[in-house]
């Protein structure tokens, strides 16, 4: 029992640090969003050709959504790992767990251990006593 609450708080560190990078990753492309913003400036003050437009476009749309998804991946990484300190919310934990694998190579690793923990009997039981 000591060591899952071990586990726990550490995972839950880990969490706190992965929400953190991930954060921080998902601001990359905003050099991209700025550049997409110029280009459309340009595009409203010059009549230019319609395949400048069609860059600009793509490059305020697609940065924005790299950036809302790892922001909001971010958030709830950080959320997740208040829940596991919590010992709250055990399906929304597990989820993130999932979803987090997908983030390689750090995210990969904190979603497999994370799953591991939150199969286990004793775990489940702490998640349930909260609850």
């Amino acid at each position: 029992m000591k060591q899952d609450e071990e586990h726990l708080k550490l995972l839950s560190i880990f969490h706190y640090v992965a929400g953190g990078i991930t954060g921080v990753v998902a601001c990359f492309p905003i050099m991209h969003l700025i550049m997409g913003i110029f280009i459309l400036a340009i595009a409203c003050v010059d009549q230019v050709e319609a395949q400048l437009v069609i860059m600009g476009l793509i490059l305020v749309v697609m940065p924005l959504a790299f950036i809302t998804l790892g922001w909001t991946l971010a958030i709830c990484l950080i959320i997740s790992g208040r829940f596991l300190v919590r010992r709250t919310r055990y399906k929304f934990c597990f989820a993130i767990a999932c979803v987090s694998c997908l983030l390689m190579p750090y995210g990969t690793v904190l979603g497999v251990f994370t799953i591991i923990v939150l199969m286990r009997p004793a775990v489940k039981e702490m998640f349930a006593v909260n609850s």
